[in-house]
């Protein structure tokens, strides 16, 4: 049993169920949707399908919505595409005008009063950069600063640049109202530049009446750097959207900035989700490159909760094939993870109270007598979070008779739900721990378990008491 999670984005090359099935079988946790490029239609059909998995299965697969967010994009191109060469100069216009090696139009009114003389603005995921020389009431004048093709509808990036449009759009609020109507169990909030942009999601989700789904953070913007530890605070996770991020900040910047921001969200209890061109040769190869196979192995290293696969399993060519590569990937890493530095390092952020101080020696007692398992009865998921931050060698198994509780453990490292019925007294927890145990692990006779919670359940306490036994 794998400790970090998958999560696969869906797409032409996945949505048929068989594929699904295959990938779901093959190790991925949670199945993301992106809404910058999926309808309604499409994620009902979706949604549908992972239920119908779900329950054939005997399985609690997660699933994510992912917000268009409010970012720019381009408009169409005479015969698709233009190349833009240095030193040439291009108007940008906020009306749709067919664009070409001169001129093209954004979807953002706003942006002639948003940018000044100076701004530095990206093309393509970065591969373009203009340049703003001058400015009319209708477009901006832009100077090219290296050679390169723009696309239909690509994004546009203007780090530095607060943007006058608001946060959720009103596709992103009808966006959000499916996620709930269908139960999804993550929201991944694109573009977040502070945590007002959280706040102003979550305030969504209670007017929807919904206290289920997870925030999730995508940090992509220079301006969430400045703000990440409140971002991180009021969110259920973060993302490292290491694409556009990538546009924003130098290249070189960013794995010291993904190390930085999993050791926040750790510090502080939340999840990290590790995201953009993990495994992409994997498009169209069945075989990654040696530097995509240490990436995701740091990322593991590094305590990530989650990594994650975009075009990779939405139109790449081999979606299953990723999948078991990615899973390969994680299993040889977690042999290599230091458990103990971070049992260390949580117990210094932790708070010394009777919650922190059993899960610490849990985790300890699970390294120390090399105990196959740690078994954790909940009822709101608590005591497998608190454990999980712990990141113990051994696997935990959340019992619960909450479904809604298990998909919102799909994230969280190392932790795996198993629906029960309802919890009846001690010996019933400790009997149905051990016999959960017995069908989910591989095991011998006389190995040990730990069985952690708080007791009695109804009376719903935190985490008091440790009890070690045998299979």
């Amino acid at each position: 049993m794998n400790k970090t999670k998958i999560v696969a984005t869906v797409g032409p090359a996945s949505e048929d169920i068989n594929v699904l099935r295959e990938m779901i079988n093959n190790g991925v946790d949670v199945i993301r949707i992106n809404l910058s490029h999926a309808n309604h239609d499409f994620c009902r059909q979706i949604v549908e399908k992972v239920n119908i998995l779900n329950k054939e299965l005997n399985l609690h697969v997660g699933i994510m919505f992912d917000t268009h967010g409010p970012d720019i994009r381009v408009g169409k191109f005479l015969n698709g595409s233009a190349l833009f060469q240095k030193g040439s100069k291009i108007r940008i216009y906020n009306k749709e005008v067919l664009g070409d090696n001169t001129k093209f139009s954004v979807d953002y009114k706003e942006i002639i009063d948003d940018v000044y003389l100076g701004t530095i603005i990206k093309l393509n995921d970065g591969k373009v950069s203009l340049k703003v020389v001058d400015k009319d009431f209708s477009s901006l004048i832009c100077e090219v600063l290296n050679d390169g093709y723009v696309f239909d509808n690509r994004g546009v990036n203007i780090p530095g640049i607060k943007l006058s449009r608001p946060f959720l759009s009103s596709k992103d609020k009808e966006d959000i109202k499916l996620a709930c109507e269908l139960k999804a169990d993550f929201v991944a909030l694109s573009f977040v530049g502070s945590v007002e942009d959280v706040l102003i999601a979550n305030d969504l989700l209670i007017e929807f009446d919904n206290d289920h789904i997870g925030l999730i953070s995508k940090i992509e913007t220079e301006r969430a750097l400045d703000d990440i530890d409140e971002i991180i605070k009021v969110s259920d996770g973060v993302m490292i959207a290491r694409g556009d991020l990538g546009t924003e900040v130098p290249a070189e910047r960013i794995p010291g900035l993904q190390k930085k921001i999993i050791a926040k969200a750790h510090a502080l209890g939340k999840v990290s989700i590790v995201a953009t061109e993990m495994l992409a040769s994997m498009e169209t190869s069945l075989v990654p490159t040696r530097a995509e196979v240490s990436d995701v192995a740091n990322a593991v290293l590094d305590g990530a909760d989650a990594v994650m696969l975009s075009g990779e399993t939405t139109i790449g060519k081999y979606p299953v094939g990723t999948i078991q590569m990615m899973e390969k990937i994680i299993t040889s890493a977690e042999q290599d993870i230091n458990y103990n530095d971070f049992l260390q390092k949580t117990m210094k952020t932790e708070k010394q109270d009777t919650t922190g101080l059993i899960s610490y020696s849990v985790a300890e007692c699970a390294m120390r007598l090399k105990c196959k398992v740690i078994v954790t009865p909940t009822l709101s998921g608590y005591t497998a979070r608190k454990m999980s931050r712990f990141r113990p060698m051994c696997p935990i198994i959340a019992l619960t008779p909450s479904d809604d509780v298990i998909k919102s453990l799909a994230l969280s490292f190392g932790v795996y739900g198993v629906k029960i019925d309802e919890f009846e007294n001690f010996d019933h927890i400790q009997n149905i721990s051990k016999e959960k145990a017995r069908q989910m692990i591989e095991h011998k006779t006389g190995d040990k378990i730990v069985i952690t919670g708080g007791y009695p359940m109804r009376a719903g306490r935190t985490t008091n008491f440790l009890h070690i036994d045998e299979l």
